[in-house]
């Protein structure tokens, strides 16, 4: 326990040290705003012409904040997700198979698990502290509406179980490449695969649709944007994390084979 919380401590300033987080974080920031903006002024604008058309407010569903704005909302967010966790987990191995030291790392008295579990703990941490920027969009449409709380809280926990599936997947990527853009990419290129294949539904046949959907990262949000907390999704999250953990401790045994 001890090696993991000192693996920890230095990845979460390695973080700081360098200009990875801030970037990462400030984009997340001004995109999520930007969408969060849009979605909002939108919605304020449809309301304002629904009161004087009542047919637009049953039309546009707008007598439902948490259905026009927080649902759309938590959808647009884990798109941007999407889109940056591989950079900030691509470096996470690669740079240290680039830069030699993952030999030292392997030889000290520390179990591989402790490695890659105080490096995937520290990139949950800065994935946390960016969701928790992201309250201040909640909080506002509670000052201008009345939105459900449910929701929002659900809709939190499944971006956050979410979030720890790409970075599980995310360092995986990184220990099968000394190059961080051949991580990133090889990560956004397989949770975009994951991704898409929800919207590849409709058009399979039906014996694969049932595959489709359990593997679809987005069908196992939509529950938790709508409040409702499925145990089946958070095992789906749970397990996709922990397979991702388990390869990438098997690709650093096969390291130490190969020498």
């Amino acid at each position: 326990m001890r090696n993991f919380y000192l693996i920890f401590k230095k990845e979460l300033k390695s973080y700081f040290y360098s200009p990875i987080a801030y970037a990462v974080m400030t984009i997340f920031l001004i995109i999520t705003g930007y969408f969060f903006y849009n979605i909002f002024a939108t919605f304020s604008t449809l309301s304002f012409q629904a009161q004087m058309n009542p047919t637009l407010a049953k039309q546009y569903n707008l007598l439902n904040i948490s259905e026009s704005v927080v649902r759309p909302l938590f959808g647009n967010v884990s798109v941007i997700m999407l889109l940056l966790m591989p950079l900030l987990t691509m470096r996470l191995f690669s740079e240290e198979k680039r830069s030699g030291t993952i030999e030292l790392l392997l030889t000290y008295p520390v179990r591989d698990i402790e490695v890659v579990l105080g490096k995937f703990a520290a990139c949950l941490a800065i994935f946390s502290i960016m969701l928790v920027f992201t309250l201040l969009y909640p909080f506002l449409i509670k000052i201008y509406g009345q939105p459900e709380l449910g929701p929002i809280i659900t809709g939190y926990i499944g971006l956050f179980f979410m979030g720890a599936a790409f970075i599980a997947f995310g360092i995986f990527a990184s220990t099968l490449t000394e190059n961080q853009v051949v991580a990133a990419v090889l990560s956004f290129g397989v949770l975009l695969f994951f991704w898409m294949a929800g919207y590849s539904i409709s058009f399979v046949s039906s014996s694969l649709v049932s595959v489709l959907s359990y593997i679809a990262l987005t069908q196992h949000l939509e529950s938790f944007a709508k409040g409702v907390i499925d145990s089946g999704d958070i095992i789906y999250y749970l397990n996709f994390t922990m397979l991702c953990i388990f390869l990438s401790l098997r690709a650093l045994e096969s390291k130490k084979w190969r020498g």
